[in-house]
């Protein structure tokens, strides 16, 4: 207990109690015989660093953690971070391309690079770790996680073999996400659209009976290469007649069928399009519909995005090799020459190759590349079928996603979801635990490079040993043993060499790793020690009690955990899912570091505390709506904090301390009742909106009560009679209220709590007040809101009419019922302090105050010259009642409204609303004049 500073320095706190708290291992569950209660942390990127959107996501999942661990829960934060295998990857390299000589990742073996990644993560990985302490989280700490931490690691590569083996898992050639720069596929969360000036251009395709010509239009003329068909629509009458039919591609000469199918709109272009179904996602569905195997389409684009010759060999040599941009130019001028370019007249009648088109691109988020649809071999999990059990735990309520809204999102994406890819072309990573042999053709084993005409035999296990023993066991009656190589190359050169061994066979290891994806679906109960552990269900830990997360990953992180979770645990990975909204900047616009508008959460934790950046938070997530970024709200949220500062000042120097028990203290006098009636309600209220995931109710009736009810008004109406009984309400009030905010705002808090009385023990670890209703006294509220409200409407007369503040002026009361008139005598001094008013002989001007029955009538006498004042309100009535009826006509305009910014609108419908308060608070000032 110490006495507090004059001024309030969230930076002198928030360092020291933090780890105070962890160092003490206060974050650890460690009540034996407590209900259980857990949340997970979404792994954020051991590369990243904490942005705003962190700060949204951590702040809610706190509060939720500490309001548990206050209500007497076990309640365990798990943390961790995620090894994030590109963004890892890329940073490495980048940092070994900046070394002097440079190098680069295919100068080491894999092995030794990937030595490198762990030691770059041991060195300078996990910052956001460090930055997460900033913002307060509780956090346990004592157990952090990495996705590719031994123990998290066995769970992956169990994960894996179990699906392949229940036929969930399987290697497949599809189209994919594939990121050119970085040599791997993506998922759709690291593709980033952009609007970019590009041409279309339309082709014409002769008929192969030499009748005509069917033309087609695209924005990649390039990739008529690899056109495997054209299709029209089955009900559109200009080509039902060439259904069938083929079309002789222009420069490689190829015939392609013309071919019937929904995808093609009639009412766009010519309603023929061209169908690449190796480069296009929609291509390939109708591609698939057409009866074409994924083996036979055509894929005309190499790893780096260069034209490499497709199957039939027809691709002209001087276009391999080229770039899709060189690549295009060629093949425009080609078609333009032979004659199958469709020339485009403009407005003017002039002719031109091309029509421009802003076009939807998609980029690699991190690569900044264009991303290509690319045909090749992945592994893939069969999300159809796991999605389904997912499906019904929604439908059934076992899982219930806050804000229902989403509800309808969620089924619309998982009834119809794809397989997922979880294969990537990378070193970092859970390499996956795919072993393969050669092929058999007629009973012989053949090695192929190309992997399409003899498919490798896959040898799926949890480990190395494994793998051998089921391909010695495959290979055994045909007289060879297993011999493990790095890849396949190198087994094709050892066959060529003078150390070939027929009695041998070479096997390799799959190079590709899984998608980070793969392995944070397991996040809720790998973190549990799964499988080695004791069930974590046993525990109580799982299903977790709830998951925070953002809606933008709903279907990469929190679906997936509903499939892994329910597929090898039998139940929910977690009871509720609540999706809150981005923060954006202040004008709603998305935030992006191209546009410049991000926002360092850091920076305001060091200008503002990290307690005002935590409650700016809460109060501002309503249900999953976007935040926007308002740094004055934050600005706000700190001297909310500074007043209770000061307020726990005023309660130290009148020797008001902590309380010594967590019922409410008996109370006689009504400020007192009061008091304590509204502080358990506004307990009732944040315990109520909590239950409801409503964090902007929560902080709003915490917020209200502190500053408007108890530093406001209460202190305000017991200075001057601070006796033992009130120092002792005062004292618990205070108490209640640093223990419901503590959620919110940590840091104060406990300072504030060691501050005002010696404690056995911290405030995290406190109890959470009793609010009980059976100390709301109905009739002390009233007589207090009475008072209340005739201090304001005293204060706002005398402001809005300008009488000094220092002046003291009678008053006379009519009409006066006996419960009023006992209020004001039992309140008499009170009223006489805080509105500077006295009952005496009014005369002369007077200004009235209606307050339910009765009038007060306030002598004004020679205090203000009553004519001046009367034209000074006309005045302003009249300039108010013009600016309000002026916006009125803008906002009444249908061409201002449809036409200008939707920002302009709104300023002009806000200032509508306050000239038009202001005109009718004047107009009521000076009726009040009597």
């Amino acid at each position: 207990m110490s006495e507090l500073p004059k001024t309030f320095d969230p930076a002198t706190i928030e360092s020291r109690w933090y780890s105070h708290w962890e160092s003490n291992g206060l974050f650890r569950p460690d009540r034996p015989g407590a209900e259980p209660w857990t949340i997970v942390n979404p792994p954020p990127n051991v590369t990243g660093s904490l942005h705003i959107g962190h700060a949204l996501d951590n702040t809610l999942q706190d509060i939720l953690t500490r309001h548990a661990r206050l209500k007497g829960k076990d309640a365990l934060w798990v943390v961790g971070t995620d090894h994030a295998g590109i963004a890892t990857q890329m940073v490495v390299e980048r940092q070994m391309g900046q070394m002097n000589p440079p190098q680069k990742r295919t100068d080491f073996t894999r092995d030794e690079f990937v030595e490198k990644v762990w030691a770059w993560k041991a060195e300078s990985g996990g910052e956001i770790t460090g930055q997460l302490r900033r913002l307060g989280c509780s956090m346990d700490w004592a157990n952090e996680r990495f996705t590719m931490d031994e123990g998290f690691s066995k769970a992956v590569l169990k994960v894996f073999v179990d699906l392949h083996r229940e036929g969930l898992l399987y290697r497949d050639k599809r189209l994919v996400n594939w990121d050119p720069g970085l040599g791997t596929a993506i998922s759709d969360l690291e593709v980033e659209t952009r609007e970019i000036k590009g041409q279309f251009w339309r082709l014409r395709y002769p008929l192969e009976d030499g009748s005509g010509f069917i033309e087609v239009a695209t924005t990649r003329p390039e990739t008529m290469l690899a056109d495997m068909a054209v299709a029209v629509h089955p009900t559109d009458e200009r080509y039902a007649a060439l259904i069938g039919k083929n079309v002789r591609l222009p420069i490689t000469g190829r015939l392609i069928p013309i071919v019937a199918d929904e995808h093609a709109d009639p009412e766009l272009g010519s309603g023929a399009v061209k169908i690449t179904p190796g480069h296009d996602f929609n291509d390939f569905e109708v591609g698939k519909r057409a009866g074409f195997a994924a083996g036979a389409m055509l894929n005309m684009l190499d790893a780096k995005a260069n034209i490499v010759q497709v199957a039939d060999g027809l691709i002209p040599a001087d276009l391999i090799g080229l770039s899709t941009a060189e690549a295009r130019k060629a093949v425009v001028a080609r078609l333009k020459a032979d004659g199958f370019l469709v020339p485009h007249v403009d407005k003017d009648g002039e002719e031109h190759d091309s029509e421009p088109r802003t076009i939807q691109t998609p980029f690699g988020d991190r690569s900044g590349v264009v991303i290509e649809p690319w045909l090749t071999d992945q592994w893939y999990v069969d999300a159809k079928t796991l999605a389904a059990p997912a499906i019904e735990a929604v439908k059934s309520g076992a899982i219930r996603i806050v804000p229902k809204t989403w509800e309808k999102t969620f089924f619309n994406w998982m009834e119809n979801i794809q397989p997922w890819c979880v294969s990537r072309q990378l070193w970092w990573g859970h390499q996956i635990p795919a072993w393969y042999g050669p092929g058999l053709k007629d009973g012989v084993i053949t090695y192929d490079l190309s992997g399409s005409a003899i498919a490798p035999v896959p040898f799926v296990t949890e480990s190395q040993d494994e793998a051998i023993a089921a391909a010695t066991d495959f290979y055994r009656e045909h007289g060879r043993q297993p011999r493990l190589f790095s890849e396949l190359k190198a087994v094709v050169n050892w066959m060529g060499s003078s150390e070939y061994d027929p009695a041998y066979v070479g096997i390799w290891r799959d190079s590709d790793v899984l998608d980070t994806w793969f392995s944070s679906a397991l996040w809720p109960f790998a973190t549990m020690g799964w499988p080695d552990n004791a069930d974590p269900a046993l525990a109580g830990r799982y299903p977790n009690d709830v998951l925070i997360s953002g809606f933008d990953i709903l279907f990469f992180w929190d679906a997936r955990m509903m499939m892994q979770g329910i597929h090898f645990m039998k139940d929910v990975p977690f009871r509720t899912l609540y999706l809150h909204g981005l923060v954006r900047a202040a004008d709603g616009a998305k935030m992006s570091k191209s546009k410049g508008n991000t926002v360092d959460p850091l920076g305001l934790i060091d200008k503002y505390g990290a307690d005002a950046l935590r409650f700016f938070m809460a109060a501002m997530e309503s249900q999953g709506r976007d935040i926007k970024m308002d740094e004055k709200r934050v600005e706000g949220y700190r001297n909310f904090a500074t007043k209770l500062w000061n307020a726990s000042r005023f309660c130290q120097a009148n020797g008001i301390g902590g309380s010594a028990t967590l019922e409410a203290p008996v109370a006689t006098s009504a400020v007192n009742k009061w008091i304590v009636g509204e502080c358990i309600k506004a307990i009732q209220s944040v315990d109520l909106s909590l239950a409801e995931y409503r964090f902007d109710a929560a902080a709003n009736a915490i917020y209200q009560f502190v500053w408007s009810q108890f530093c406001d008004w209460y202190l305000e109406l017991i200075k001057g009679s601070i006796d033992e009984e009130t120092k002792a309400v005062a004292g618990w009030v205070l108490d209640q209220i640093l223990v419901v905010l503590h959620p919110f705002m940590p840091f104060i808090t406990e300072e504030l709590w060691h501050a005002l009385a010696p404690r056995e023990h911290d405030l995290i670890v406190a109890h959470w007040p009793m609010a009980d209703a059976r100390s709301i006294d109905p009739a002390a509220a009233q007589e207090i809101d009475w008072l209340i409200r005739l201090v304001s409407e005293v204060r706002s007369s005398r402001t809005e009419l300008n009488v000094p503040p220092g002046a003291r002026l009678p008053y006379a009361v009519d009409d006066a019922g006996a419960d009023t008139q006992a209020r004001i005598a039992r309140n008499e001094a009170t009223i006489a302090r805080l509105a500077r008013i006295a009952p005496g002989e009014v005369s002369g001007g007077t200004a009235q105050v209606v307050l339910d029955e009765a009038t007060f009538r306030l002598g004004l006498g020679d205090v203000i010259d009553l004519a001046a004042e009367r034209t000074r309100l006309a005045k302003a009535i009249t300039a108010a009642e013009k600016e309000r009826d002026g916006l009125a006509g803008r906002l009444g305009n249908p061409s201002f409204v449809e036409r200008a910014k939707p920002e302009a609108v709104e300023k002009a419908r806000a200032d509508h609303a306050e000239k038009a308060a202001e005109a009718e608070r004047l107009s009521a000032a000076l009726a009040r004049l009597g």
